[in-house]
């Protein structure tokens, strides 16, 4: 029938091409067939291949020079072609090369390609390519380079891949579905040289016979689930470059034999189960290795000084292991080193020599990270640490047992943009110098034993986004300079011995969002009235001072106020109605001061929200407060006793009032609030029937299919009339009860959403808890419906004839980043408790009918129940936290979530949305990630990373329009403040990452900028 089917196909193809020629050629029919099967947009990117021209000077095709009019190379990639790809490309049999990447083609890999005996090339990578490889590709015996990398690709590699293309130098299978093990058969590619199969799920062990295969370069096994050990016959590849199996479950030790492959470059074997000692002499053998990878596995002993044998490493990464003893001094020869990280290791330093290999790394002039916290280094920071080199940017000390006083020169390392000193034991004062980080974004240096006065220069540190001081000895008067850094986000203060007045200007650092903690000071006078200006201010906790005077009323309009802290202080006079106006205050604490009257509005509404106790003078609030009335203040004296019945008529008239306001009040609730009921029952989510479900959807029908993901299937529904509509379209989420963690998900998403309600984040309309018609337990959550599907569906369009609709422009996609920003920002800090997401990305951003973004899927979501907890205990059973390339780097190191994680997956997010690259996208070279390949791009060529139809599309608006130079300028300098965006959200380290605030204020500047 198929055949059938294509003979006609061709048949009907050749009648309709002979109209206009009846001179076409075989290979002219199978490129009309091609375009044919194509979309319309991708039509238009081929306008070149009509009948007016010969085929052979059609855009993309090359034909022979012996035979002239035989198709040799089809040139296609980044064609943005959208559709199928034709069987009849198998008719072209002179055809030596194909290259079909990064389009949007869909469905199978034709086997006629198979057919294909001359083929050399084959690039189908970075499409939406469906089901097996075909055996049939097995005929293509010429094959060179096959490349299918960034599909969705499924099921077993064919043996025939080993068995027939004898000839295969290059084969790229990375970043599909694959399953089952590696192929022996591979063993037979005798001329192979580059061999990458990660990101896939294929299991079992690494054939040893992989190390017969001489020729090759590269090996590229990671993130899959590949378990035994490495085999030692890998060590007898003689030209083996790189060699990456990180991400798996592989055991026991690195073979010996691998220390011995001078040829290596590349050795990654992070996030393993290998363990065993590095040989002390591991290096010698390694002159040519430059990156280093070994962190998250069980290796033991002393870090190898042979490392300075592999004299052109760069980059060492060896943290989460057990190793012990000494940094080698040895290290500090590697003079082309970048990133050095032993975080979370037992290698320290206790004796001054033992902290020789820092003076010998000030040779390393190119080292721009240097992570050594929670480790065991104690002693005294020698002075050379002010040496290192001038290119670094993070230097992180912290969790550690460093005493001493801080290098008084360490302002000579003025690029620093990261410095950690916390939880250590450093004395003495903050060095002056410091006055030359000019960069420096966070500092953190919180719980030691620092004293002195406030130093003056952290004052003048402009860029300063973070400040962690608290938990030392400062003393001495908050100076004015503090009002000069003006892009603090948080300021911590807090345990020390400060004393005097808050200085107002503080309070004019606008940016200041996160916290402002002054508690247990000795800080006194009253609270600025300036603290008004701090709108976005989240947190200000000034306990344990001796601060007086009155509350200030301007605190009502900090409008993003969550938790106030102003206990054991000395303040009186009234309570102020206006904290009333503070809509998200979740925690007010007043306690132990010289308070009077208590508002009965408001948050003083709800007397488990506040603390008022130890006040002797108390008077008012709640009935619920225990609290005596407030007295009226009647005249002392008897000059006074005229005024009593002025006052008495003023409050009988004032009662009368109040009593005829309540009596109208009454009257207009009893009238209004009758239909609220039904409304009231609905926010409830009343239970749905199954068979109501099953009726909605049509008997969950393939037709109503709308997705499926790890938990759930997802079907589109009507229910009619029953919540109170003629018509009700929803989506109905049917847990896979089968699947473990899928009633946990189901808990946790019910949990979240429940006392959950925001214009960007989706909507439970109803829950069904239930039996199906086989007795078994049914689950399901019911959705506000969203017309216009993911955000995933938008970037990555994988349906023929959707291209034309599925696209977004830039005011599109900024507004979408602005609706998930209000969407993390209310969830982060403005909810009942903090809700931690765990697993944002496109495919959970819903858009509704007006393109509005909403955030859904909480099956992985945890609340904090309060601001100070952790959920350490959740997360020991959770397993993953969020989907690869989207979760945060230390989620997998087994921390504990946090918001810092969904910002992580947030500037993901971002960059997918500026570049239309998935992180998990095929066309990042073997440790290149989609942040890395963004940062590569910002220093050369911004334009090139950006999603090909979004720069179309805004040269076409650019040439249509006409706009001017300026107006391009500014969409580009948009575009690159985007990119930079999504950097400072992705950064490595989690305190790093940019707060939710201070990404809606980017980005309203930005969409500002566009409009």
């Amino acid at each position: 029938m198929t055949l059938f089917f294509f003979s006609l196909f061709f048949f009907c193809s050749h009648a309709l091409v002979s109209l206009g020629s009846s001179n076409a050629t075989g290979d002219e029919l199978a490129l009309l067939s091609f375009k044919s099967m194509l979309s319309t947009p991708s039509k238009v990117s081929l306008a070149s291949w009509n009948m007016s021209s010969h085929f052979c000077s059609w855009q993309g095709v090359v034909c022979g020079r012996r035979h002239p009019d035989r198709v040799v190379s089809l040139h296609l990639s980044s064609f943005d072609l959208s559709g199928r790809i034709s069987p009849f490309l198998g008719n072209l049999s002179f055809l030596q090369k194909v290259e079909l990447g990064n389009n949007q083609l869909v469905g199978h890999i034709p086997p006629e390609l198979g057919r294909l005996s001359k083929l050399q090339e084959l690039n189908l990578s970075t499409n939406f390519l469906q089901g097996s490889i075909p055996v049939a590709m097995g005929g293509c015996t010429n094959l060179m380079v096959l490349d299918l990398s960034n599909n969705q690709l499924q099921g077993e590699i064919p043996s025939v891949i080993g068995a027939s293309m004898k000839n295969l130098v290059q084969l790229y299978l990375r970043k599909n579905l694959l399953t089952g093990v590696i192929p022996q058969s591979l063993a037979e590619l005798s001329s192979i040289e580059l061999l990458f199969l990660s990101h896939n799920n294929l299991d079992g062990e690494i054939p040893s016979a992989l190390g017969n295969l001489t020729n090759l370069l590269s090996i590229g096994f990671s993130n899959n689930m590949l378990s035994g050990a490495i085999p030692s016959s890998l060590g007898m590849l003689p030209n083996l470059s790189m060699l990456s199996v990180g991400f798996n479950n592989l055991t026991g030790p690195i073979p010996t034999s691998i220390w011995n492959i001078s040829s290596l470059t590349v050795l990654s074997v992070s996030r393993n189960m290998l363990n065993g000692a590095i040989p002390p002499n591991a290096f010698d053998n390694l002159p040519n290795l430059q990156i280093l990878y070994m962190d998250h596995n069980h290796f033991h002993g002393h870090i190898p000084a042979s490392l300075a044998n592999a004299s052109n490493l760069f980059m060492i990464v060896l943290g989460a292991n057990p190793f012990s003893g000494i940094v080698p001094k040895e290290v500090g020869e590697l003079r082309n080193l970048n990133r050095l990280v032993l975080t979370d290791s037992l290698v320290g330093a206790k004796e001054p020599k033992d902290w020789e290999f820092i003076t010998a790394l000030t040779n390393c002039s190119q080292l721009e990270v240097l992570i050594l916290g929670i480790c065991e280094f104690n002693g005294t920071l020698p002075d050379s640490l002010s040496n290192l080199s001038t290119s670094l940017k993070i230097l992180s000390l912290s969790a550690n047992a460093i005493s001493g006083s801080i290098p008084k020169d360490i302002g000579n390392l003025f690029n620093l943009q990261v410095l950690d000193l916390a939880y250590n034991s450093f004395t003495g004062n903050l060095p002056s110098s410091l006055a030359k980080l000019k960069n420096l974004q966070k500092f953190f240096v919180n719980d030691n034993y620092i004293n002195g006065s406030f130093p003056l220069a952290i004052g003048n540190l402009r860029y300063l986004i973070s400040l962690y001081l608290m938990s030392n000895a400062f003393s001495g008067r908050l100076p004015n300079t503090l009002a000069n850094m003006t892009m603090l986000s948080e300021l911590y203060l807090a345990n020390n011995n400060f004393i005097g007045t808050i200085p107002s200007g503080l309070f004019n650092i606008s940016t200041l969002s996160i916290g402002l903690d002054l508690s247990y000071n000795s800080l006194e006078g009253s609270i600025p009235q300036e603290i008004g200006n701090l709108k976005s201010l989240a947190k200000f906790n000034a306990e344990s001072n001796k601060l007086s005077g009155e509350i200030p009323a301007a605190l009502g309009e900090c409008q993003g106020l969550r938790y106030l802290f102003l206990q054991n202080n000395i303040l009186n006079g009234n309570i102020p109605g206006h904290l009333s106006q503070l809509k998200s205050l979740q925690r007010l604490d007043l306690s132990s001061n010289n308070l009077s009257e208590v508002p009965t509005f408001g948050v003083f509404a709800n007397a488990t929200a506040i603390s008022i106790q130890h006040n002797g003078k108390l008077c008012g609030g709640m009935p619920a407060m225990h609290l005596p009335p407030c007295p009226l203040q009647l005249p002392k004296n008897k000059h006074k006793l005229l005024v009593i019945p002025i006052v008495t008529s003023l409050v009988g008239t004032l009662i009368i009032l109040v009593l005829l306001y309540k009596l109208l009040t009454w009257h207009k609730r009893n009238k209004t609030e009758i239909p609220s009921i039904t409304t009231m029952q609905r926010q409830r989510h009343p239970l749905i029937s199954y068979s109501e479900l099953v009726k909605a959807t049509d008997g969950f029908s393939a037709t109503n299919l709308l997705g499926s993901g790890s938990f759930g299937t997802v079907y589109k529904g009507e229910l009619d009339g029953q919540l109170g509509e003629s018509t009700n379209v929803v989506a109905v989420k049917v847990l896979k009860l089968q699947t473990p963690g899928a009633m946990k998900s189901f808990v946790a998403e019910c949990e979240a959403l429940r006392n959950l309600r925001h214009r960007n984040l989706v909507k439970i309309v109803t829950t069904c808890l239930s039996i199906d018609h086989n007795g078994n337990d049914f689950k399901a959550i019911v959705y506000e419906f969203m017309p216009n599907g993911n955000l995933e569906g938008w970037l990555h369009p994988d349906t023929d004839g959707q291209m034309e609709q599925k696209f977004l422009n830039l005011i599109e996609r900024v507004s979408i980043l602005l609706d998930v920003a209000f969407a993390l920002d209310y969830l982060h800090c403005h909810g009942l408790a903090p809700v931690i997401h765990c697993d944002l990305k496109p495919s959970n951003v819903l858009l509704d009918a007006d393109m509005v973004a909403h955030v859904g899927d909480f099956g992985l979501a945890k609340i904090l129940v309060e601001e100070s907890s952790t959920v350490q205990q959740s997360m020991s059973s959770m397993g993953l936290k969020g989907t690869i390339g989207y979760a945060a780097p230390e989620y997998g190191a087994g921390n504990v979530v946090s918001t810092n994680g969904d910002i992580y997956s947030y500037g993901i997010l971002v960059l997918e949305m500026v570049t239309g690259r998935r992180p998990t996208d095929s066309t990042f070279r073997e440790g290149l990630s989609l942040r890395e390949y963004v940062e590569l791009a910002l220093h050369n060529g911004t334009m090139d990373v950006i999603d090909t139809r979004l720069s179309l599309s805004l040269e076409n608006e650019f040439q249509g329009v006409g706009e001017g130079d300026s107006s391009q300028n500014r969409k580009t300098d948009c575009l690159i403040a985007l990119l930079k965006l999504g950097l400072s959200c992705s950064e490595e380290l989690p305190s790093s990452r940019m707060p939710t605030a201070d990404i809606i204020r980017e980005l309203l500047v930005i969409k500002g900028s566009i409009l």
